[in-house]
C-alpha cells in the first residue's frame, strides 16, 4: 500500500499539470521515437510481471507444505508490487515528458493490477489451488482474534 501511496499522488500531480495547460515548467519534450519506446517498454514490463507472478504461483503449487506455499506466494506478490511501482513511475515520467495519453492508460492498467493483486485468503486459495483442509487452515489463520 505504501508503494501505491507514493505512485498515485505523483501521477495525479503530473496529470493535473498536463491537463491544466497553464503551467509551463520548461521541461524538454521527448522525441516521438523515445516516447513510443518508453511506452512499449512499460507495456512489456507489465506483461513480464504477469508472467513472472504466475510462474511463482505455479512453483508454489508444487510444494507440499502450506507454509512454503504461502512464503512463495508472499515473495511473488512482493516482487509483483515492486514491478508495478516501477511501471507506475515510468508511466508518470512518460506523461510528464511527452503528454501522450497512452501513459495515462498504462497507469490505469497498472492501478487495476495493484487493486487485483492485493493478497487475500480467497485469492491465495484460488491461485494456488489449495486442498480443502489447507484452504480452511489459511482462512482460519487470517481471521483477526
Amino acid at each position: 500500500m505504501l508503494l501505491l501511496i507514493v505512485a498515485l499522488p505523483a501521477f495525479a500531480m503530473v496529470y493535473l499539470y498536463q491537463t491544466s495547460g497553464k503551467v509551463d515548467w520548461g521541461l524538454p519534450q521527448l522525441p516521438e521515437f523515445f516516447e513510443w519506446t518508453l511506452a512499449g517498454f512499460t507495456v512489456m514490463i507489465l506483461v513480464f510481471h504477469y508472467v513472472l507472478f504466475h510462474r511463482g504461483i505455479a512453483a508454489a503449487r508444487g510444494q507440499a507444505e502450506l507454509t512454503e506455499k504461502v512464503k512463495i506466494y508472499c515473495q511473488a506478490t512482493r516482487q509483483r508490487f515492486w514491478i508495478l511501482f516501477l511501471v507506475s513511475l515510468l508511466a508518470t515520467i512518460g506523461l510528464l515528458l511527452s503528454e501522450n495519453p497512452i501513459f495515462t492508460l498504462i497507469f490505469a492498467v497498472t492501478m487495476v493490477f495493484f487493486s487485483l493483486g492485493k493478497p487475500s485468503p480467497d485469492r491465495m486459495t484460488r491461485l494456488m489451488r489449495l486442498k480443502k483442509e489447507d484452504r480452511e487452515l489459511l482462512i482460519e489463520a487470517s481471521r483477526p482474534e
